[in-house]
């Protein structure tokens, strides 16, 4: 569908005091957002998927949808799995955002296929 948004999203967690870095890519432009603190991967991947969604509400795309690798994460957004006490701040969170006005899907896709993360790859070199 030619009106329907990607949002690529993912995030990681390097020893401080780089902490937390997160990165979404939307139409092709990657924005980095880096050192966020003390967090784990999780943290960072619902991080990432929150950046991503306020993305979506930013750009108002009738179809919107959110891609990204953390399978729990999305699972978790999904409702699809139980959300672990530890995470439940950012799932409040999640669903706390505004919505986009029009159709809204978030999947898992492969790393490889991942922009986002192949950002914060090349980020570190790798």
């Amino acid at each position: 569908m030619a009106d329907r948004l990607k949002i690529f999203f993912d995030g990681g967690s390097r020893p401080m005091p780089g902490g937390m870095e997160i990165a979404i890519v939307a139409c092709g432009i990657p924005t980095l957002r880096l050192g966020l603190g003390a967090g784990s991967s999780m943290d960072a991947e619902w991080l990432a998927l929150i950046e991503a969604m306020a993305e979506a509400v930013r750009r108002n795309a009738p179809d919107t949808l959110l891609l990204g690798d953390a399978a729990a994460v999305i699972a978790q957004a999904n409702g699809t799995v139980r959300c672990p006490a530890s995470c439940r701040a950012h799932l409040d969170r999640f669903h706390a955002l505004p919505r986009p006005a029009g159709r809204l899907t978030i999947r898992h896709i492969g790393r490889g296929q991942n922009l986002a993360g192949i950002a914060l790859a090349r980020l570190h070199g790798r």
